[in-house]
């Protein structure tokens, strides 16, 4: 009797870590989903800047569409580029946590995507992630 309950006992145990590992699985699952979604959505400004390589990009650390202004290529191009961020990383337009920032244009762009990466448990002490990528246009 007493061996049936140790072997229940290291079953349960074991079930328990697979569990956990599991878990564990999503979350880094889920943070390398932002990251792959954050570097597209660098690529993506980049290209636009190529395609329209006379606009200055340059602006700063910005988390709303709406702050941007202007009608020609350059701002939607931007507009579109925060939003996109915030319906592919961030949990939509309201969400105030997915921001980007592009400085050093035209010589060396550095584009710069902020999120906040705490459903996947990377909050990294409530700071939000950030990547960075440099381009030549």
């Amino acid at each position: 009797m007493i061996e049936v309950l140790v072997s229940v006992l290291v079953l349960a145990v074991g079930l328990l870590g697979i569990a956990a590992m599991q878990s564990l699985a999503l979350r880094g699952g889920q943070s390398s989903l932002e990251t792959s979604q954050a570097i597209m959505q660098a690529n993506s400004i980049i290209e636009a800047m190529r395609a329209n390589p006379t606009a200055n990009y340059n602006i700063g650390k910005t988390c709303s569409a709406g702050a941007i202004t202007g009608t020609d290529a350059r701002a939607q191009d931007l507009i579109a580029w925060v939003s996109a961020m915030k319906n592919t990383i961030g949990s939509g337009a309201t969400d105030t946590t997915t921001c980007g920032e592009i400085v050093g244009c035209p010589g060396a762009c550095l584009v710069r995507v902020y999120w906040d990466d705490s459903r996947a448990g990377n909050d990294q002490n409530g700071a939000a992630r950030m990547v960075e990528t440099g381009a030549r246009i």
